[in-house]
C-alpha cells in the first residue's frame, strides 16, 4: 500500500473532522474593554463575530470630584472600603499618583477595612500593596452589602467605588443601617464616539444577521437598549432578543438591564469571559435539533446547516427558506408560504428556482421533496433532539 493510499485510510478510520460549536453562527460584541480578547475566544469557537462597543468609558482622572473625595478620605480615613472592580480601583490610584496624593490615599486605606466585590478588584487591591480584609465567592455586590450588614454598620463611615454608574440600592441600604456613605466616581459610561458601527449592529441584530449578543457589563446592556430607542428599533431589538436571539450575559448583574425588558438572558456559572463563552457554545447550538432527512443528518445553525457534520453556508434567502422547510420538519410547504422568504418582488417561479439552488447548496437534491401540486418538504426519516 502506497502513502497516499495510507493517508486516505487513515483519514476514513477517523472519520469526518470535528466541527468548531459555533461554526455557521454569527455572534455580536458589545464590549467596549476586552472586545479583541472575547472576539478572539469566540472565533476560536467557529463564530463569525460582528464587534461593536454599547458604550464608551470616561475616566475621571482630572475630575475636581474624585480629587476631592480622595483628599476627603485621606483627612477622614473610612472605616470600610469596598472596590467593585479591578480598573476602577487601579483608575483611582493612578489618579492620586497624578495629582501626586497617591501615599496619602495608600496611607489612609491602610487604616480601612478593605472589601473587594471580585477577583480583579481583589487584585488591584493586592497590585497597590494592600490587603483585603473578604471577597465574596458570587462577585456579587448583593453578598457584599450582606456582608456588612450583618455584621453592623451603624455609625461607620463606607467608601464605595463606582463602577460607571450610581447604586442607589446598595448606598441606600447602607444608609439605612446607619452608615455614612462616601461615593467614589472613579469612571463613568457614555455612548460610543462613533454610533455608526453600533446602529449597524442593532439592525443585524434586528433583521435576523445574528444568532447571539454578547454582554460584559449592565452598562453595555443598557446602553444598547438606549442607542436602539435613539433611533427607533427599540421594540423590533427587544423582539428579537426575546425569540430569536439569544442574550447572552457574563453574569446576572449584567442581564438586569435586559431581564427588566423581559428579555430571555443565560450567564455561566462564574463571570468570566472565557466561562462565557464556553456557556455560548453549548447553549446555542443546542437551540437546534437535529433532523434525520433522507438518510442525513441535518441541523441548521445561524447562516448554514450542518450535513453530516459537514457545513454548507448559505444566503441569507436560502438560509430563510431552510428555516421555514425546518419548522415544520416532514411537513408540506405550499408555493404562497415559501414565497414570503424570496422578498417582495419575487413571484411563483422563484420558488422553484430558490429551491433548486438549495439544493445545490445541501449537496444531495433528496433533502426536499417536491410534493406534486401541493409545495415542497424536508424527506424527513425521523426527528429528534440531541
Amino acid at each position: 500500500m502506497n502513502a497516499a493510499s495510507t493517508t486516505t485510510s487513515a483519514a476514513r478510520a477517523a472519520g469526518p473532522p470535528t466541527i468548531a460549536p459555533l461554526a455557521g453562527f454569527t455572534v455580536a460584541v458589545t464590549a467596549a474593554r476586552r472586545a479583541d480578547e472575547l472576539s478572539a475566544l469566540l472565533r476560536r469557537k467557529g463564530a463569525q463575530v460582528i464587534a461593536a462597543p454599547a458604550l464608551r468609558i470616561v475616566p475621571l482622572s482630572d475630575d475636581q470630584r474624585l480629587a476631592a473625595v480622595s483628599e476627603e478620605l485621606v483627612r477622614r480615613p473610612a472605616d470600610v472600603v469596598i472596590a467593585t472592580t479591578g480598573i476602577g480601583f487601579r483608575g483611582w490610584v493612578e489618579a492620586c499618583e497624578t495629582w501626586g496624593t497617591v501615599e496619602g490615599l495608600l496611607g489612609s486605606l491602610r487604616t480601612s477595612r478593605l472589601l473587594a466585590r471580585g477577583p480583579k478588584a481583589k487584585g488591584a487591591i493586592r497590585a497597590a500593596g494592600l490587603t483585603e480584609e473578604w471577597s465574596p465567592p458570587s462577585e456579587s455586590s448583593a453578598e457584599v452589602l450582606d456582608y456588612l450588614l450583618e455584621r453592623g454598620v451603624q455609625g461607620l463611615r463606607v467608601a464605595i467605588q463606582l463602577h460607571g454608574e450610581p447604586l442607589p440600592d446598595f448606598t441606600a441600604a447602607l444608609r439605612l443601617a446607619g452608615a455614612e456613605v462616601v461615593e467614589i466616581p472613579v469612571y463613568r459610561w457614555t455612548q460610543p464616539e462613533q454610533t455608526a458601527p453600533l446602529d449597524r449592529l442593532i439592525e443585524a441584530i434586528v433583521g435576523g444577521g445574528v444568532d447571539a449578543v454578547t454582554f460584559t457589563s449592565a452598562p453595555a446592556a443598557a446602553g444598547l437598549l438606549l442607542r436602539a430607542r435613539t433611533i427607533g428599533h427599540a421594540d423590533a431589538l427587544v423582539q428579537a432578543l426575546r425569540r430569536d436571539v439569544l442574550a447572552m450575559c457574563v453574569g446576572p448583574v449584567t442581564a438586569r438591564p435586559l431581564m427588566a425588558h423581559d428579555v430571555p438572558t443565560v450567564w455561566p456559572e462564574r463571570a468570566r469571559i472565557g466561562s462565557q463563552v464556553r456557556t455560548l457554545a453549548e447553549e446555542l447550538p443546542a437551540r437546534f435539533p437535529t433532523l434525520s432527512v433522507a438518510g442525513h443528518r441535518l441541523r441548521l445553525r445561524g447562516h448554514a446547516v450542518l450535513v453530516d457534520g459537514t457545513v454548507h453556508t448559505l444566503s441569507p434567502t436560502l438560509m430563510r427558506l431552510m428555516r421555514a422547510l425546518a419548522r415544520r420538519p416532514g411537513q408540506v410547504m405550499d408555493r404562497t408560504r415559501l414565497l414570503t422568504c424570496l422578498g417582495e418582488d419575487a413571484d411563483a417561479h422563484a420558488v422553484e428556482t430558490a429551491v433548486a439552488r438549495l439544493r445545490t447548496a445541501l449537496g444531495d437534491a433528496k433533502i426536499i421533496q417536491t410534493v406534486v401540486k401541493r409545495g415542497y418538504r424536508l424527506a424527513l426519516d425521523t426527528f429528534e433532539c440531541e
